[in-house]
């Protein structure tokens, strides 16, 4: 099987055979923002399941990008905010979200999708000016808005896409309908997740993100509601990656677990060397 430029992954003999091909000339003659949108897309659309080990820093790119299997990278707004010290939930500029955001496009070769959050007060502007830095997709938060405000910032980020020359950006439009559940009722939720992810892809977004601790009966739903290779999820608890990609779910990525892996390998070592050990066995040199 060929192995595409850039160590991305071979994609999966169980795709469309037109569609695999496209994604392969894709990847194989990206150059601008809009081909690696395009390449992004087709990796969201091939039945292999895409996986994204999230990343805040260029170093940290540099390490993903550079492991078998790697096909695009996604940066995590949680680690990149922790990174400069501030919490998650839009405490970090704008500017300085893009800023780190920027300096990751720049030191890979794959294409990146960004978590926007919910788009610093203007999400269809900050879409603009991450696609100028040469970001290929974003995540951008519902929030629980009213579901016709929601689908109209989704609307908008895709308009702004298309004004800036890249029609198949990636918007992963997220609910936050699970992790805002609290005590309601389990299936009230599935509910309205499975109506605002509707909705998302009817403004024109190719995936939809729900993120929160799914089951496997409700995985099956949301792919049900919203078609094969159209959901988006964050495997922290229920099916295994293979069993997500048996289902028919386009993506998973893991958010700030990534960084709080990382750190946690230090923080071991730091222990470690409390106890008068040395460097870890196994250590890399990645940078």
């Amino acid at each position: 099987m060929r192995r595409l430029p850039g160590r991305i992954g071979p994609i999966a003999t169980e795709a469309d055979p037109e569609h695999r091909q496209l994604a392969i000339y894709i990847l194989d003659v990206m150059t601008s923002t809009a081909d690696r949108a395009a390449a992004l897309r087709a990796l969201h659309s091939d039945t292999t399941l895409l996986t994204l080990v999230n990343v805040w820093d260029v170093a940290s790119a540099r390490a993903v990008a550079g492991a078998e299997g790697t096909r695009a990278i996604a940066t995590a707004s949680h680690a990149i905010a922790a990174m400069y010290g501030y919490e998650d939930g839009e405490q970090i500029p704008r500017d300085t979200m893009l800023e780190a955001v920027g300096r990751v496009v720049q030191a890979v070769d794959l294409p990146v999708t960004a978590d926007l959050e919910a788009g610093y007060g203007d999400a269809a502007e900050t879409v603009r000016r991450a696609i100028g830095l040469g970001v290929a997709g974003c995540n951008i938060e519902d929030q629980m808005r009213p579901l016709t405000e929601a689908a109209a910032v989704v609307e908008s980020v895709m308009r702004a896409a298309a004004d800036e020359g890249v029609p198949d950006f990636v918007l992963n439009a997220r609910t936050d309908a699970f992790i805002r559940a609290g005590d309601r009722d389990p299936h009230d939720v599935l509910a309205e997740a499975s109506e605002r992810g509707r909705a998302f892809l009817d403004a024109g977004a190719p995936v939809v993100f729900v993120p929160g601790r799914l089951t496997d009966e409700q995985v099956v739903a949301l792919v049900d509601a919203l078609g094969p290779q159209k959901l988006s999820v964050l495997p922290v608890t229920g099916p295994s990656l293979a069993r997500l990609q048996e289902i028919g779910v386009a993506r998973v990525s893991f958010g700030p677990f990534p960084q709080r892996v990382a750190l946690t390998a230090l923080q071991e070592m730091v222990e470690g060397v409390a106890r008068g050990e040395g460097i870890p066995a196994g250590t890399r040199l990645l940078t």
